[in-house]
């Protein structure tokens, strides 16, 4: 009797594993059961449709750093399949990806068609089946292997099961994964932007700051990095990564916080104070609404001024002591309320997850119940935006696909 695998989830991680097994061993049977009625739609979604496959960095020390939970497991399953082995995986099948300046990894068709195309054409090639509709209500093992049952009340039946299911955002989701004995870290968001409901600056919608650093009042969180301004408040890698590695400390806090914003990134405001006097003589005869020093966006350097009570035509010689005191606080450190957070469907992450002291490194699979593995955001794993949630789906399904009846 030929042996099954079934893997309940049928985004990156899932399917990624379900064609890794299939190859790997022709004989297995493989089936990926999908609660929805389509296959990789996250990835259909990310990067703005284009596929933020992975990410430019080939130093393990430096990738695990990403990770705002699970660098530690990382650190061991990186070391099986990495950064390098995604690039040429999807090399080998003809898909070639391309990084950014800012080391993010796209397919070079900058389509995300491109890498559903060649994941569902390797389906296809070794015969993986898909069960869509197919949410899973229920798993029990027993002697044989693992009983599976859906909420329309259809069984199946695997000798072994791995779950990629994603991420969910409330603990009672995890129940039919509680119920075979494991446990989890409480799922709360992570990448999300910050509401800052009814302030002047959204005025600026749609603006972009290329290095901002964004830091959480009354801790020690900040990121750097590009900065959005859109009509219900700050958005752009800077804040996601902030949301992210603030993401239990924000939920406690109910979402309700402050941040600072420094709009010139490095340059601090001691730093500023010290090279004001410069700025002065060297525009001395120039109105001041004309001469913005710092290569900021025109329309933020207006509303500054104006914020600071100086009037566009003020020459910078003119400029009053307490007028260039106020802009040079704003520059460096603008201070916003924050009341809310707005989560994007396609950069939907959660914090939490099954706990990975259960789950083996090595294989991936659970020290609770043999024959059931793990791959993708389902653990307490995740990573900040720019490639890195998906590096780990590649890497934890590609794990798991080889351990499978080792």
């Amino acid at each position: 009797m030929a042996k099954q695998l079934i893997i309940i989830g049928g985004g990156a991680a899932g399917i990624f594993c379900a064609v890794n097994a299939a190859r790997i061993d022709p004989t297995l049977k493989v089936l990926v059961l999908e609660k929805s009625n389509k296959l990789l739609s996250k990835v259909k979604v990310s990067g703005g449709g284009r596929c933020n496959v992975t990410h430019a960095c080939f130093e393990i020390p430096e990738l695990i750093k990403k990770y705002p939970r699970g660098s530690q497991f990382l650190k061991k399953t990186f070391h099986q399949f990495f950064t390098t082995d995604t690039i040429q995986w999807f090399e080998d099948r003809g898909v070639l990806l391309h990084a950014e300046p800012d080391g993010r990894m796209f397919p070079t068709t900058n389509s995300s068609q491109t890498i559903i195309d060649c994941l569902l054409k390797e389906a296809t090639k070794y015969n993986v089946s898909f069960e869509l509709g197919a949410e899973v209500k229920t798993i029990q093992k027993n002697s044989e292997g693992f009983a599976i049952q859906s909420s329309r009340g259809v069984n199946w039946f695997a000798h072994y099961v791995c779950i990629a299911c994603g991420g969910f955002p409330k603990s009672t989701m995890f129940d039919w994964l509680i119920g075979l004995g494991h446990h989890i870290s409480e799922p709360v968001p992570s990448l999300f932007t910050f509401n800052i409901p009814q302030h002047s600056i959204t005025q600026l919608m749609g603006l972009s700051v290329p290095n901002a650093m964004v830091k959480i009042a009354g801790t020690k969180l900040h990121e750097q990095g590009p900065l959005l301004i859109t009509h219900w408040g700050l958005s752009g890698p800077a804040v996601l990564r902030l949301s992210a590695w603030g993401a239990r400390d924000l939920a406690n806090s109910k979402y309700v916080f402050s941040i600072n914003v420094n709009w010139l990134g490095d340059i601090n405001e001691q730093i500023l104070r010290e090279d004001w006097p410069l700025f002065r003589e060297q525009y001395s005869a120039q109105k001041i609404g004309n001469k913005n020093p710092f290569a900021l966006p025109g329309r933020l350097w207006s509303y500054l001024l104006d914020q600071s009570g100086i009037d566009v035509n003020t020459r910078w010689a003119a400029l009053k002591v307490k007028d260039q005191n106020k802009l040079i606080q704003l520059l460096t450190n603008s201070s916003f309320s924050v009341q809310g957070k707005t989560t994007f469907k396609e950069e939907f992450v959660t914090c939490g997850g099954i706990l990975l002291n259960e789950i083996n490194a090595q294989t991936l699979e659970s020290k609770i119940v043999p024959g059931l593995y793990f791959a993708g955001e389902v653990m307490d794993v995740d990573g900040v935006t720019g490639g890195f949630n998906f590096q780990h789906a590649w890497t934890s399904a590609w794990i798991a696909a080889h351990l499978i009846q080792k």
